[in-house]
């Protein structure tokens, strides 16, 4: 098992990566012509689909990589990339590719059912989250280590179950501006995990930059 300290680092990776404060404003859009239960069972799907997907990369992420041949090192530098890269555009508070196109969101507004696709895939649990809970797994082979993992995966799915039930008044709250703000200081600290994450990668690619 990893340190306490490590699985609280995940984790808070987790909740910047996932967002579900970044993505209350497209859940009240969405969800606009819906009644309140109606909302309620959104919510409740969505952050299901949430822990199913993170669960799965957890226990599958590492044979996956097996069958593919790559290495662990070699998946937390292209995990880290593509995290910096979530970041960078958090910073900018702007929506990005890696999660859902603008085509994408134009089209779940139509949809009757957006809990699973694309709210949950890949608006919450995209391509970034699944990336840095395969990192995170990978790092020991226990099952202490996985069920700690997956725990956290729950409390994650929990915390999007929450914010999405309170997404109308706190949209209503923080308004754009503040929603805005709260997204690019995630985006500062999701970098820094980034930047972690790719240079242990690297040390183990290139070992004589120790």
């Amino acid at each position: 098992m990893l340190d306490w300290a490590e699985y609280t680092k995940f984790f808070l990776a987790l909740l910047v990566i996932v967002n579900p404060l970044g993505a209350v404003p497209m859940f009240a859009v969405m969800t606009t012509q819906a009644s309140a239960e109606e909302r309620k069972h959104i919510a409740f799907v969505a952050s299901v689909s949430v822990a199913i997907v993170l669960t799965v990369a957890a226990i599958g992420g590492q044979p996956l990589l097996a069958f593919f041949g790559i290495t662990i090192a070699s998946f937390k530098v292209g995990g880290a990339i593509l995290i910096l890269l979530l970041a960078i555009s958090m910073m900018h508070a702007t929506p990005t590719g890696e999660k859902q196109t603008p085509e994408e969101a134009k089209e779940a507004i139509d949809k009757q059912s957006i809990a699973v696709v694309p709210l949950a895939i890949p608006l919450l649990s995209g391509p970034g989250a699944i990336s840095t809970t395969i990192i995170y797994a990978t790092e020991r082979s226990s099952f202490a280590h996985i069920g700690i993992i997956i725990a956290c995966c729950l409390l994650m799915s929990f915390a999007t179950w929450g914010a999405l039930r309170a997404a109308i008044p706190v949209s209503r709250w923080l308004g754009k501006t503040g929603i805005n703000i709260a997204i690019r200081i995630m985006g500062l600290l999701l970098a820094a995990v980034a930047v972690e994450i790719f240079a242990s990668g690297v040390l183990v690619l290139l070992p004589g930059l120790r």
